[in-house]
């Protein structure tokens, strides 16, 4: 009958969203910082291994906790041409590359720590 063919017959809402050609979330330019938030995020995981390095760091734990994060978010910003991913655009790879900027700040807050204080027990 006609009331079965309308019943089981495609919405028309399916062709809307192609009909009217919405721009995506990109398109829009609305803010996209689900990588950023990624990368701080494994800043702060890789900072939580410094409990078992000796505490050298510039400005203390807190420094290492600072450079771990600024590291993760530089070289994730390296990587991604200084653009921040969206949500669509964020996977395990967002992650993994912020590895060894975190890492790497981590080493530069030793290292100018480990510097200042070889420089006050020389004095």
């Amino acid at each position: 009958t006609g009331a079965a063919v309308a019943r089981d017959a495609p919405t028309a809402t399916v062709g809307v969203r192609e009909a009217t050609h919405e721009p995506s979330p990109r398109a829009r330019g609305e803010v996209r910082l689900m990588a950023l938030l990624v990368w701080t995020m494994v800043g702060l995981a890789v900072w939580h291994f410094t409990i078992f390095l000796p505490d050298r760091f510039w400005a203390g734990i807190v420094g290492a906790c600072l450079g771990a994060i600024a590291g993760a978010i530089l070289f994730g910003l390296l990587l991604n041409g200084f653009s921040v991913p969206g949500r669509d655009d964020t996977n395990l790879l967002t992650a993994l590359i912020a590895m060894p900027g975190a890492v790497l700040g981590i080493a530069a807050t030793w290292f100018v720590g480990d510097r200042q204080l070889r420089g006050h027990a020389a004095t």
